[in-house]
C-alpha cells in the first residue's frame, strides 16, 4: 500500500494529543491502512510495541471485546505505567456504547492517546458529539484521488484509458489488485453488499432491500442533477414501488450516514446564503457507482463532475454548487477563506459549447479564481478564466 501522506500530514499534529483521532470513510477505503502507517511511524520515533494497542473489531479474535466493559477493562489492563500509550480502536461502531468506552479512556488516563475508525458517519459525528463535546477531531478518508491510484496501479498518469479506468471503477485500493473487469465488479459487489447489509439495512431495519437498491440505482442514473423527490417516487412508481416522502428522505439519510452518497447545497452567490432546495447528489466511489448502472456506458459527463467534487472535497474545501441569477457555476469550493469557482466539461467540443461554460461567469464580479475543466489538451483560457485539463489538475499538489 502506498503512503497516504494527505491525511497523515493532517494527522501528525495530533499524534500526542488528548483529543480523541476519528477516521471516518466508507468501508475498505483504507482507515485501517492508515492507522498502521501512524503505528508504523510511532515506533520509528521509538515507541514500543507493548505501548501500541491495537484492536481491529472485524478479527474474530476479538469477538468478546465487542461488550464495551470487556473492552474498557482490556485496555486498562494493558496500561501499566505512565509512559505514553497508543490505543488503536478499528471499527469501532460494531461496539454497543463504544463512546462509553472512549469518554472513561480519555478523562480517567492522562497518559494515552486515542485513534478509532468507523464506516458510518453519524456513528462517529453526531452521536459521539454529545458524549465526547468537541474533545475529539475528525478526519474523513476517501477512497484513492488520482494521483494515489496512479501510485498504487504503477499505471500511465496521462494516458486517457488509465483515467477512464479510474472513473470507472472508483478508487477502492484493493480493487486495483485485479485487472480483470469481472473480477473488479465482483469484488466491488461484495463491498457494495457489507455496506448495505451491515451499515443500512442492519441499523434501519429494512424489509424491502429491492425498494432501497431501486432508489440508490435512480440517484446514480441522476448524479450532478438536480433531486426532485417527486420524480424519485414517480420513478419508483413506474417499478411498482410506493414510496412516502418522509420513508424516502430517511432511505436518503442512510445511504448518506453509510458514506455511499454525499448531499451537496447550493449557495446563492448574490445573496450570500445557502440554499436547502434543490441539492444534488454524488456518489463517494464511482466504482460503486458502476455496478448499479444499468447503462452500458457510463454519463461521462457527470462521471467527470462526480469526479472533480470529490477530489475538491478530498483537498478540504467546503463545496457548494453555484446558483447565479440567470445560470448556475458547478461547484464554489472555499477553504481558508479563499473561495475558486469550477465549471466541468467532458469536451469543449464547439463554440457554442465553450461560450456556455465560460459565459457562466458573466454576471461575476468578484476576484476570485475562476476554472474551466475539460480532457481538452488545448489551453484554452481567456479573459481572466483559467482552463485547465482535468487530468493535469488532478495530478497537481494538493493545496
Amino acid at each position: 500500500m502506498i503512503k497516504r501522506e494527505i491525511y497523515l500530514s493532517r494527522i501528525r499534529g495530533f499524534y500526542d494529543s488528548d483529543l480523541i483521532k476519528i477516521l471516518v470513510g466508507i468501508r475498505r477505503c483504507g482507515k485501517s491502512v492508515i492507522l498502521n502507517q501512524i503505528i508504523d511511524e510511532l515506533k520509528d520515533r521509538g515507541c514500543s510495541d507493548d505501548h501500541i494497542i491495537y484492536i481491529n473489531f472485524e478479527y474474530i479474535e476479538y469477538e468478546n471485546l465487542k461488550d464495551y466493559k470487556q473492552l474498557n477493562t482490556y485496555i486498562k489492563e494493558k496500561l501499566i505505567d505512565r509512559e505514553k500509550y497508543y490505543i488503536f480502536l478499528d471499527e469501532i461502531q460494531k461496539v454497543d456504547k463504544f463512546e462509553e468506552v472512549v469518554n472513561s479512556l480519555r478523562a480517567s488516563t492522562n497518559n494515552t492517546s486515542i485513534f478509532i475508525t468507523g464506516s458510518n458517519s453519524k456513528l462517529l459525528s453526531q452521536e459521539l458529539s454529545s458524549v465526547l463535546s468537541g474533545r475529539y477531531v475528525l478526519f474523513n478518508i476517501y477512497p484513492l484521488s488520482y494521483k494515489e491510484f496512479i501510485k498504487l496501479s504503477n499505471k500511465n498518469a496521462k494516458d486517457e484509458e488509465t483515467f477512464w479506468n479510474y472513473v470507472t471503477w472508483g478508487g477502492l485500493p484493493n480493487r486495483c489488485q485485479f485487472d480483470n473487469e469481472i473480477n473488479i465488479k465482483d469484488y466491488l459487489h461484495s463491498v457494495f453488499d457489507s455496506i448495505i447489509l451491515r451499515d443500512v439495512v442492519d441499523r434501519l431495519g429494512l424489509k424491502d432491500t429491492v425498494l432501497f437498491n431501486l432508489l440508490l440505482q435512480y440517484i446514480v442514473d441522476t448524479t450532478g442533477r438536480e433531486f426532485s423527490a417527486d420524480s424519485v417516487i414517480k420513478f419508483l412508481k413506474s417499478e411498482a414501488k410506493s414510496i412516502s416522502t418522509e420513508t424516502l428522505y430517511n432511505y436518503l439519510d442512510a445511504l448518506c450516514k453509510a458514506l455511499i452518497i454525499k448531499k451537496i447545497y447550493r449557495y446563492d452567490i448574490h445573496g450570500k446564503a445557502v440554499l436547502k432546495t434543490l441539492n444534488k447528489y454524488y456518489m463517494t466511489d464511482l466504482g460503486i457507482a458502476q455496478i448499479k448502472n444499468n447503462d452500458f456506458e457510463i454519463n461521462k459527463s457527470f462521471a467527470i463532475e462526480n469526479i472533480v467534487y470529490n477530489e475538491l472535497v478530498l483537498r478540504g474545501y467546503d463545496v457548494y454548487i453555484g446558483k447565479t441569477k440567470n445560470s448556475e457555476i458547478d461547484f464554489i469550493a472555499t477553504k481558508d477563506k479563499i473561495k475558486e469557482y469550477y465549471q466541468v466539461a467532458y469536451l469543449l467540443t464547439d463554440n457554442k459549447v465553450i461560450e456556455r461554460e465560460f459565459g457562466a461567469y458573466e454576471s461575476i464580479n468578484d476576484n476570485y479564481p475562476k476554472y474551466v475543466l475539460s480532457l481538452d489538451k488545448v489551453d484554452l483560457s481567456k479573459n481572466g478564466i483559467i482552463h485547465k485539463n482535468i487530468i493535469d489538475w488532478l495530478l497537481e499538489s494538493n493545496k
